[in-house]
């Protein structure tokens, strides 16, 4: 997740598997993490929620009861950390579910041919960590 051309390809590979909120939810947290102003704060997370969190969204993330109801209470009063255990449980969910598809799929493995034949091109296939030490690190990224 820390390498952008990584997250692009990863991205069109959950585009074909109908889950591609899951990076974007991902990403507009990311955004939001790095938001310091408290309107744009609000105003952000209220667009997350509505975009991701929502039963009526058609691009609503699969939260567990317990995650889904911390986000409705820290959103009572928004913070750029608001959907961090959302954030997580995505993460864990693509590094668990999606991603190992994703390095067995042919869009993957057309990747690393073409990155191993074209050593030092800016397309890389270790911009997505699979090591789940390093989610706090690829989170922060």
């Amino acid at each position: 997740m820390r390498n952008v051309a990584g997250r692009k390809v990863f991205r069109e590979f959950l585009k074909c598997e109908y889950s591609e909120e899951n990076i974007l939810f991902w990403l507009a947290c990311e955004d939001l993490r790095k938001e310091s102003n408290p309107e744009l704060i609000e105003e952000k997370a209220r667009l997350i929620y509505e975009d991701y969190i929502s039963i009526l969204s058609p691009k609503e993330v699969s939260l567990d009861s317990r995650v889904r109801e911390v986000v409705n209470q820290n959103m009572v009063d928004p913070t750029p950390h608001t959907f961090d255990e959302a954030q997580v449980q995505i993460y864990t969910l693509m590094h668990r579910d999606s991603y190992p598809r994703f390095v067995n799929s042919i869009m993957y493995k057309k990747l690393a041919q073409l990155n191993i034949q074209h050593r030092g091109s800016s397309v890389s296939t270790s911009g997505i960590t699979s090591n789940p030490a390093s989610r706090k690190e690829s989170l922060a990224a």
